[in-house]
């Protein structure tokens, strides 16, 4: 128990420096930039690590089973926000989570678990809501606008997502995997940047900024959670960790190009 409590105040403590500075290099740049950076793996990768250092490599490759599908939930949660930020940012947030939740919780409870399965209904779902920010919401990328962030936000931001981390590595040994997995995923960075962004830029630029974490925070998170399943058990934890996330910055970088060309 004393070695579980102590792992649990390494993650909350590494997921918090681990958010604090991407949020500080995300803040240096523009929002297409700054959202290639803020949409590569991050919390994630912390709590998949500790949830293999708390239980076992296996459980942690069997938290990332229904990830594909939890993740795709967070991108209909910035189509939500995006729809609903006419309303202002916390209306909009909590309408984004509730439906987040609600698709979580009937996920588990229908209790069918398969990758390939979930990592289909990801990728139709990021199709879906790709479409509709450009189709339907015609949603235009800024450019040259930089995130704001005081000092207080980024500790808030640090704190929030260090506690879902410890939260999820705590729900993995109480609920199992899946949960733990569901967790990981938890659109908390992205509440925050939205009511950041939201406040300090307006809706137009938050929305914008929403678009381009749905292309890079789904599929780069995807990359790294099907690059776990593989290099762990290959691996180990600590090198499967790195090689899963090194491929999660080629993936990055692919998206990244793919939206300063592509994008709006």
């Amino acid at each position: 128990m004393n070695q579980f409590l102590t792992n649990l105040i390494l993650a909350f403590v590494t997921g918090s420096l681990w958010v604090i500075l991407t949020t500080a290099i995300a803040e240096k740049f523009g929002s297409k930039i700054g959202g290639a950076i803020g949409g590569l793996p991050s919390t994630v990768v912390i709590t998949i690590f500790f949830i293999g250092l708390v239980e076992s490599t296996d459980v942690a490759v069997q938290a990332t089973t229904m990830q594909p599908l939890f993740l795709s939930f967070s991108g209909l949660f910035l189509v939500v926000y995006a729809l609903m930020a006419k309303y202002g940012p916390f209306k909009a947030i909590a309408a984004g989570i509730a439906v987040w939740f609600v698709l979580a919780f009937i996920a588990v409870a229908v209790g069918y678990e398969n990758y390939a399965v979930s990592l289909m209904i990801c990728l139709l779902i990021l199709l879906m809501s790709y479409y509709i920010f450009e189709k339907k919401l015609k949603i235009k990328s800024s450019k040259g606008i930089k995130v704001r962030y005081t000092p207080l936000q980024i500790l808030a931001r640090a704190a929030i997502s260090g506690a879902i981390i410890v939260f999820a590595v705590f729900a993995s040994r109480l609920g199992g995997p899946v949960f733990g997995g569901m967790f990981s995923v938890f659109p908390a960075m992205y509440s925050s940047t939205m009511i950041i962004t939201h406040l300090y830029r307006g809706p137009k630029i938050s929305a914008a900024l929403a678009k381009t974490l749905l292309v890079t925070g789904v599929i780069n998170v995807a990359v790294y959670s099907g690059a776990v399943r593989y290099f762990y058990p290959v691996l180990g934890l600590v090198f499967g960790t790195l090689a899963a996330f090194g491929i999660s910055l080629v993936s990055g970088y692919l998206t990244y190009k793919f939206i300063i060309k592509k994008m709006d």
